[in-house]
């Protein structure tokens, strides 16, 4: 901001000199050229209108040699006598005698009015330099209070301490900050929370066909009347606990799957064909189990930076489960449009809803008719929670069903 006011004076201060050299260096040529206009009684001229020349114009003029022009072209020059200063103009008279006519121009008050001139603008300068010095340490401590208390107060958090920050004192400029600090302290809390659920859970989940496996064997052991039937039912026991645990397994996967797609890069798909295609994939599986998928997409095309293997683990979920859960002869019904900045993405269907004070989104946590690991809707969840979407599941208030419904902010996304 300095160099910008010095910068800009000292531009102002060359200008105002060159404009008034200029003026000056005009009006010398214009009355050269009315002198001139009579070559053959110039010097007579001059001879005898030297004190009008002083009074009327303040010039004094003269034809002399100047050998050191070497005869070029007009020619202007500053010089000081004494303690004035003078311009001398030098306009070709006489080619063959190196003869000019020189007209002296008194500048001294214009010269003495640029010193003025410049010592004003050193002393603006100075002043401003100050001023903005001073508003600068000033803007500064202001800047640096919420950054400290910013810095501070996230620098006392830990695993077992989180806190959002109190926005009440902070500046406006830094509020926006704060609201993003906040918002990811949020995203931290639920992450911290429902991953401690996940390891307790997976452990709880892991343990429990282990020990139908353990106990089915110690007791096929213990009998003594072992026959083949015994055993193969003890084997398909067996098996069919491993096949939970597998089942248990795949999805604690695609959940660490789904961690590692939060750091794909984002890029541009058109979301809405992405949609289409993966409705598609999901009709022939609706339509093994006779129930059938409608679509209503708006708008036709809409192209969005994003990371699409998380948006996938969304969709795919809300698709999944609206089918498995709708009765035969039912149809889902997949939504989407705009509403200001963000895209509406609705998945309803005609199942038996949604249990009441459940809360479907911690892991491991299964309706009474579900037959699955009960991380599906965790990973969504956390998939939604990466792209900064909101994903919300409701009961349908006109009939039986649920909505789930997916929101993405085209702000955050793009």
């Amino acid at each position: 901001m300095a160099t910008l006011v010095l910068i800009t004076s000292f531009s102002l201060y060359l200008y105002i000199r060159f404009n008034s050299n200029s003026q000056i260096q005009n009006q010398l040529q214009k009355q050269a050229q009315f002198l001139l206009k009579d070559r053959d009684a110039l010097k007579e001229k001059i001879k005898n209108n030297i004190d009008l020349l002083k009074n009327s114009i303040d010039i004094t003029a003269k034809v002399e040699k100047a050998s050191f022009m070497n005869y070029r072209p007009k020619f202007f020059r500053t010089i000081k006598i004494k303690d004035k200063y003078y311009i001398q103009g030098f306009f070709p008279y006489n080619f063959q005698n190196q003869e000019y006519l020189i007209l002296t121009k008194d500048i001294t008050k214009d010269i003495k009015f640029e010193k003025k001139l410049y010592k004003a603008i050193i002393f603006i300068n100075l002043i401003s330099l100050v001023v903005i010095i001073f508003y600068a340490f000033i803007l500064s401590k202001m800047l640096i209070k919420p950054i400290r208390y910013f810095s501070s107060n996230i620098a006392k958090m830990n695993e077992k301490k989180l806190a959002k920050l109190d926005l009440k004192s902070i500046p406006l400029e830094f509020k926006p900050l704060g609201t993003s600090i906040n918002q990811l302290i949020s995203k931290i809390e639920n992450f911290i929370y429902y991953k401690k659920d996940l390891f307790i859970g997976a452990a709880h989940e892991l343990k429990t066909p282990l020990a139908v496996m353990k106990t089915k064997s110690q007791v096929t052991l213990i009998k003594k009347d072992k026959t083949i039937d015994s055993l193969t039912k003890a084997l398909e026991q067996n098996i069919k606990s491993i096949n939970n645990l597998n089942a248990i397994i795949e999805s604690i996967l695609d959940f660490g799957r789904a961690e590692g797609a939060q750091f794909e890069e984002a890029i541009d798909i058109d979301v809405i064909k992405f949609i289409n295609s993966l409705i598609d994939e999901f009709e022939i599986v609706a339509i093994k189990e006779e129930k059938y998928i409608q679509k209503r997409l708006k708008p036709k095309s809409l192209v969005i930076k994003i990371q699409p293997m998380l948006l996938r683990h969304i969709l795919q979920n809300l698709i999944q489960n609206a089918i498995k859960f709708s009765p035969k002869s039912s149809r889902v019904l997949v939504t989407s449009f705009l509403c200001k900045d963000n895209l509406v993405i609705r998945v309803k269907d005609c199942g038996p809803g949604l249990p009441k004070d459940f809360d479907l989104f911690a892991p491991f946590k299964r309706g009474k008719n579900s037959s699955g690991t009960g991380l599906g809707l965790f990973l969504a969840k956390s998939s939604a929670d990466s792209l900064g979407a909101t994903l919300t599941l409701k009961n349908r208030k006109n009939r039986k069903g649920s909505v789930a419904t997916l929101i993405l902010n085209l702000q955050k996304v793009n």
